[in-house]
C-alpha cells in the first residue's frame, strides 16, 4: 500500500494540532503481513473517534483474526481538510498512512445524525466515489453500521451495505465472506449479494424505494429486486458479551482526547423503558458482566495503559446487580494510588447515601443527574417516572459527600406538554438549589450551583415516540423564553441546544432516501462538522432543501397515527412494532410500564425474536431493596411478534405503574438525549 507519510509529514507544520494525525501511539497494532485490509473510520476528528468505545471494539475484533488487518482513519479538522485538498493528499489511515481508498473494505460508523455531512465528506477526501452506484470493480467496499444506521435510509445511497447491530461477531463474518468471494474473483455484485444473505447485512441497493401510498398498502417501504432476499433485517446480537473480557487492548493517544481514561463497558443494554430513548430501545435485552470480570479487566486496564482514571461505562450504570461490591474492591485497589473510578450514568433512584459514599473517594467535579422533565405528569408520560423525592435524596446524598456544582438535563418539546411543564423545571430546579445549600455547611454555601440544560425532543426511529412530530424551532424558543423568566436564582444557570441542530436530527432520523439527496445538497453547498457551533450553517440546509425538493419542517414537525408504516419499519432491533404502539398508547394515559429486570417481563417482543434473555450477574434490587420477582410472563401470552395480546396484557404486567427509566448519558459517558 501506498505510504503517504513523507507527503503528510510536509503539511503537519501547517496543522492546528500534529499529534492528531502522526502514529505510532502506544498499543496500536500493526500487521503488514495481512492479506486483507480493513479501515474503521470515524466521522470525526481523531479527539472525539479516538474515545469511541466501538471503534476500539471493532478494530480489535478484525484485527483477532488471521490474515487479516484492522486500522483506523479519522476526518481531519476542517482547516486541515482544506489543506490536504490543497496538496492533493487523500484521507489516511493511521496505522500505516496509506489512501484510505487502498483498502478493501472501509467502515464508517454512524454516531449522530449531524455526522451525515462528514460521511460524504469522508468519501471525497479518500477519493471514493460518494454514490455506491459510481464506484468501479476495485474501490473498496463501503460499510456503515452505528445508532443512525438503525434508520439508515438517509445514507442508503453513500454505502455498499449495512451491518445492523452489534459487530463483534457479525463484522469479522462479514468481512470474511468479502476476502473469500474477492479471491474467488466473484464480481463487486455478486460480494453484495452473497452479503444481503448474512444475518444483520442490509444492501440498500438490491431493494426498490416504494412511494407513499404503496409503502403504507404494502406495509413496508422496501422491495427486494431478486427473490430470496429478505424483506426485514435483524439486528446481529453479540451473545458473548456477559463472559467476554471488559479489558479491550486500547490505544493510548499521544494527545488529549475527551473522556481520556480507560473506559471499561459493565453492561450493555437498559430495559427502563424511557419512551424517547432509541439507545433504550435498540441495545435490549441487558447483559451484565461480573464483578469479578469487572475489577479483572479495569486492574489489567490500569496496569496496561497507565491511565489513573477509569470509566465504568453504560447506558444506566448504577443499575449493574454487582454494582456496589465492583465500586467497594476497586476503591480498595486502588486506594493510596490515586485512581479515580468515575460513573457516568448515575441514576437518580440509585444515588443514595451509599451509592455518594463508594464515589466519594473521587476528585469532585460535578453530578449530572436527568430528570428529562419537571413535573411528575410528564415524567410518568415518557416512563421516566422518577420522583422529586429520589431527585432531592440524591442531591442530599451527594451534596454532603463534597459535591458543590450539579447539571440537571431536562428535555423540551416532548409530547403531551405544557407550558406548566416548562415552568415545572424552574420550579424544580430552584428547589433542588435550596436543598442543595441546605445539605452543606453555611460557609460553603456560596459554592453551589445548580444548572439546567435543555434539548429540544428528537422524535428518534424505533421508539413509542417515534410518530410524534417535533416543535417548531420557534415554539422551542418560547418555551425557553418561559423557563428562562420562570428561573428567580441567580446562581441556576439556564443552557439550551439550538432548535435548528435538533431540526435537522429530526429530520435525519425520521426521513426515508429522499433525505439522502438533502445531505448532499447540503455538503456541496459547505455544511460539514454540523455539531460543531462554529461550522454549523443553517442556511445551507435550508437551501438544500429546496435544491433537493423536500419540506424539511414537514418531516420534522409531522405526528402520525402509530399505525403508519415508518421508513425503517424493515430493520428491526428485536423490540415489537406492537409494543412500541401499546406504549404510545399508555404515554397518552399517563401510564407507566415497568422494567423487566426489575419486574415482570413486559413483553417488548426482544427476547423471542433475538433468541435470548436478559443476563444478570445477581438479582437486581429495586429502590426499596426488594429482589426482582422470578416470575415472568409465558411465551404462550405472547403474541407473534412479541407483543403482549390485549388479553394477557395484565397478566404481563404491562399495565403497572412504578416504573423508573434509564438515564441521561450514552455508552460512552456523552451527554445525549437519546439515551
Amino acid at each position: 500500500m501506498t505510504d503517504l507519510w513523507p507527503r503528510l509529514e510536509a503539511l503537519l507544520g501547517r496543522a492546528e494540532r500534529p499529534a492528531r494525525y502522526i502514529n505510532r501511539e502506544w498499543g496500536c497494532i500493526y500487521k503488514p503481513e495481512a492479506t486483507f485490509r480493513f479501515c474503521m473510520v470515524y466521522p470525526d476528528t481523531y479527539e472525539l473517534g479516538q474515545a469511541n468505545q466501538a471503534v476500539r471494539i471493532l478494530v480489535n475484533a478484525v484485527n483477532a483474526q488471521d490474515s487479516m488487518a484492522a486500522e483506523r482513519a479519522f476526518l481531519p479538522a476542517p482547516e486541515f481538510c482544506d489543506i490536504m485538498r490543497e496538496a492533493n493528499l487523500p484521507l489516511f489511515s493511521i496505522e500505516s498512512c496509506a489512501p484510505v481508498a487502498e483498502f478493501d473494505a472501509v467502515g464508517i460508523t454512524l454516531p449522530h445524525e449531524l455526522a451525515a455531512t462528514n460521511v460524504l465528506e469522508t468519501l471525497d477526501l479518500a477519493g471514493i466515489a460518494l454514490h455506491a452506484v459510481q464506484r468501479a470493480e476495485d474501490d473498496p467496499l463501503v460499510l456503515g453500521g452505528g445508532p443512525c444506521a438503525y434508520n439508515p435510509e438517509p445514507y442508503a445511497p453513500f454505502f455498499d451495505a449495512f451491518n445492523i447491530g452489534e459487530g463483534e461477531e457479525a463484522l469479522p463474518a462479514g468481512l470474511a465472506l468479502i476476502r473469500r468471494l474477492r479471491e474467488a474473483g466473484a464480481t463487486r455484485a455478486a460480494i453484495l449479494r452473497a452479503l444481503a444473505g448474512e444475518p444483520g447485512w442490509y444492501v440498500p441497493s438490491l431493494y426498490r424505494w416504494r412511494e407513499e401510498d404503496e409503502a403504507q398498502e404494502a406495509g413496508s417501504w422496501i422491495e427486494p429486486l431478486e427473490e430470496g432476499l429478505p424483506v426485514r433485517i435483524d439486528k446481529c446480537l453479540f451473545r458473548g458479551f456477559a463472559e467476554s473480557s471488559g479489558w479491550e487492548p486500547c490505544v493510548v493517544p499521544f494527545t488529549e482526547v475527551v473522556h481520556d481514561r480507560l473506559n471499561v463497558e459493565i453492561l450493555r443494554g437498559c430495559s427502563r423503558g424511557c419512551r424517547f430513548c432509541q439507545a433504550g430501545m435498540m441495545y435490549r435485552p441487558v447483559r451484565e458482566r461480573s464483578a469479578d470480570n469487572v475489577v479483572e479487566s479495569v486492574t489489567c486496564g490500569l496496569a496496561q495503559t497507565g491511565y489513573d482514571e477509569v470509566s465504568l461505562t453504560s447506558l444506566s450504570s448504577t443499575d449493574h446487580s454487582q454494582i456496589a461490591d465492583i465500586l467497594t474492591r476497586l476503591n480498595r485497589a486502588g486506594e493510596g494510588k490515586g485512581v479515580r473510578i468515575s460513573v457516568p450514568s448515575q441514576r437518580l433512584d440509585s444515588f443514595g447515601v451509599g451509592m455518594a459514599g463508594l464515589v466519594a473517594g473521587q476528585k469532585k467535579g460535578g453530578l449530572t443527574f436527568a430528570p428529562e422533565a419537571g413535573t411528575q405528569r410528564l415524567r410518568d408520560v415518557i416512563n421516566k417516572n422518577v420522583t422529586e423525592d429520589d431527585l432531592f435524596g440524591a442531591l442530599d446524598a451527594a451534596f454532603a459527600a463534597g459535591w458543590r456544582r450539579c447539571k440537571l438535563y431536562f428535555m423540551i418539546g416532548l409530547p403531551t406538554e405544557t407550558d406548566d411543564d416548562i415552568k415545572g423545571i424552574a420550579s424544580l430546579a430552584m428547589r433542588a438549589y435550596d436543598r442543595a445549600k441546605a445539605a452543606v455547611a453555611p460557609e460553603q454555601r456560596g459554592n453551589v450551583r445548580v444548572s439546567i440544560s435543555c434539548a429540544l425532543f428528537v422524535p428518534k426511529a424505533q421508539t413509542p415516540f417515534q410518530w410524534d412530530g417535533q416543535i417548531p424551532p420557534e415554539e422551542a424558543l418560547r418555551r425557553v423564553g418561559i423557563l428562562r423568566r420562570s428561573v428567580r436564582y441567580r446562581a441556576v444557570d439556564v443552557h439550551w441546544h439550538d432548535p435548528a441542530t435538533s431540526s435537522i436530527e429530526a429530520v435525519m432520523s425520521r426521513a426515508g432516501r429522499e433525505a439522502a439527496a438533502w445531505i448532499e445538497a447540503a455538503w456541496r453547498r459547505g455544511a460539514r462538522f454540523d455539531a460543531w457551533t462554529e461550522c454549523f450553517s443553517e442556511t445551507a440546509w435550508r437551501e438544500a432543501a429546496a435544491e433537493a425538493g423536500i419540506e424539511a419542517q414537514a418531516i420534522a414537525q409531522a405526528t402520525y397515527l402509530p399505525g403508519r408504516v415508518m421508513p425503517w419499519d424493515h430493520i428491526s432491533t428485536g423490540v415489537s412494532t406492537r409494543f412500541l404502539a401499546r406504549e404510545r398508547r399508555l404515554a397518552e394515559e399517563g401510564r407507566t410500564t415497568p422494567d423487566c429486570t426489575f419486574d415482570a417481563c413486559s413483553a417488548c417482543g426482544a427476547c423471542p425474536a433475538l433468541d435470548a434473555e436478559n443476563e444478570l450477574a445477581a438479582p437486581r434490587t429495586s429502590c426499596a431493596g426488594q429482589e426482582r420477582p422470578e416470575g415472568l410472563v409465558s411465551q404462550d401470552s405472547l403474541g407473534r411478534d412479541g407483543a403482549v395480546d390485549a388479553g394477557s396484557s395484565k397478566a404481563a404486567a404491562a399495565e403497572l405503574e412504578g416504573a423508573v427509566a434509564c438515564g441521561g448519558a450514552d455508552p460512552d459517558g456523552q451527554e445525549a438525549n437519546d439515551a
